[in-house]
């Protein structure tokens, strides 16, 4: 049965201290060593996660040098591995010294078992934590990343991505329907290089952050002398986009005058460029996207209906972050992992609590609300982890021990939150079919919001 069980190193020399911890430690597999040698040795036969180091070792018991070599020994060897050292000689001196040289945590003799056993058990707490960062990070290949560059494990997003991956083929222009911050950009990027137009340009516009006066020129190009300042012939982005692929981000900003014209080239797949007479044949495939509701648009006379239907072959509606299972706490360990190495390399993983308010945010601004939280976080962390503090969110109220153990009301209603709002969304605020989605009655949906504190 303990092979269940973590394991625990304890290098300690005194042999009533060490039956005193075995006892004390019945929740993990304790290994023990008395000097140098026989822990590397242990160390290296058990891989143990979290090591006690008593720093006052044979053969000098009354100092800290064995001990201090024990432990470079030790990080040499396993750089993750949790050490707690010990030690009743200049406690403050040798703690300063312990945690530059990598030491997990310190203790001064005389010992107290109680104490302790929180550090431990935080010590592991925290191997598991890190651990778990190392590997959703390493296994960014198939079950974390599709497309080429989205991070994702969650089934509402790889459903999104095999979509994209059976279209990318098929060369028919692509819809993308999804909040501001979706990622919608990087699956436009994973049509086209899923498409055998990989080998051509992929070129991008922002409809919406263009001025309405220039964004016919920009798409379209202009000759020489069409307007004041044209002094050269220029090329627009349908043209620059010759056998690609072009990103129409936010096209429903896009003015009516303009639709005209963008229609035109859907239809007969030439241009002209503004002040020239001659058509140019273009052969370019169009992604769009947008966060607004077109057919609501259409419904006012702001967007032709002639033209949605050709943008839109294929439409993709894309789940936002909340609606994403898993994703927010694999996302933020990815932007950790990235903004660490760019500006805090001292900063290593996900405090209990930070985890905690992670997954219990909401995410209105999704997957770039969560990288700009990521960036500020790491850059404000004081310490090896990242706490909900410096994400500027508050704490959870998972639980007392950091958020790994919830009790069963707070998961049911977390549960409950979490599928109400997956509905409310695929519903778009619509009650009845909200509650039709859910099985359940208006009424008992309206107790539920009522309950949770949740708006339609």
């Amino acid at each position: 049965m303990t092979a269940s069980k973590p394991k625990l190193l304890i290098v300690e020399d005194d042999e009533g201290l060490l039956r005193q911890l075995r006892w004390a430690y019945d929740d993990y597999e304790v290994v023990a060593a008395g000097d140098r040698a026989s822990a590397i040795a242990l160390l290296r036969a058990e891989e143990p996660a979290v090591v006690t180091l008593d720093l006052g070792l044979p053969p000098d018991p009354d100092g800290t040098s064995e001990g201090f070599a024990a432990l470079a020994e030790m990080l040499a060897i396993k750089p993750d591995l949790k050490v707690i050292v010990a030690s009743g000689h200049g406690a403050r001196e040798s703690a300063l010294r312990a945690i530059a040289e990598g030491a997990y945590d310190f203790y001064q003799k005389p010992v107290d078992i109680d104490e302790l056993g929180l550090i431990v058990s935080r010590a592991f707490h925290v191997q598991r934590l890190e651990a778990e960062n190392r590997r959703l990070a390493e296994s960014g290949g198939e079950d974390a990343t599709v497309l080429g560059g989205m991070i994702t494990a969650a089934p509402e997003m790889l459903k999104v991505a095999r979509t994209i991956e059976r279209v990318a083929g098929a060369d028919v222009s692509v819809m993308l329907l999804g909040a501001s911050g979706t990622g919608k950009e990087l699956l436009a990027r994973g049509v086209h290089r899923a498409s055998g137009r990989a080998r051509h340009g992929f070129v991008a516009i922002n409809c919406a952050a263009i001025p309405e006066n220039l964004l016919e020129a920009e798409l379209f190009g202009y000759e020489k002398g069409a307007f004041t300042g044209a002094i050269k012939t220029t090329e627009g982005k349908i043209e620059l986009a010759q056998g690609g692929t072009l990103f129409l981000d936010e096209v429903g900003d896009i003015p009516l005058p303009l639709q005209v014209k963008l229609l035109r080239f859907l239809q007969e797949r030439v241009i002209e460029r503004i002040g020239g007479r001659k058509p140019i044949p273009v052969d370019t495939r169009i992604v769009c996207a947008t966060h607004q509701n077109l057919e609501a648009m259409i419904a006012d006379g702001r967007f032709r209906e002639d033209l949605y239907y050709r943008l839109a072959e294929i439409v993709v509606r894309i789940p936002t972050l909340a609606e994403r299972s898993g994703d927010a706490a694999l996302l933020a360990r990815h932007f950790l992992l990235r903004f660490a190495r760019e500006m805090n390399p001292q900063v290593k993983g996900l405090a209990p609590d930070a985890l905690a308010a992670i997954d219990a945010w909401a995410w209105p601004g999704n997957v770039r609300e969560l990288e700009n939280r990521m960036k500020r976080a790491v850059i404000m962390a004081d310490g090896k982890l990242v706490a909900a503090a410096d994400l500027d969110l508050p704490a959870s109220n998972a639980g007392e021990d950091g958020g790994d153990v919830i009790n069963l009301k707070a998961a049911r209603e977390g549960a409950d939150r979490k599928v109400i709002r997956r509905a409310l969304a695929r519903s778009e605020g619509n009650i009845s079919n909200t509650a039709r989605l859910l099985g359940i009655s208006r009424p008992t949906l309206y107790d539920l919001l009522k309950q949770y504190d949740m708006h339609a």
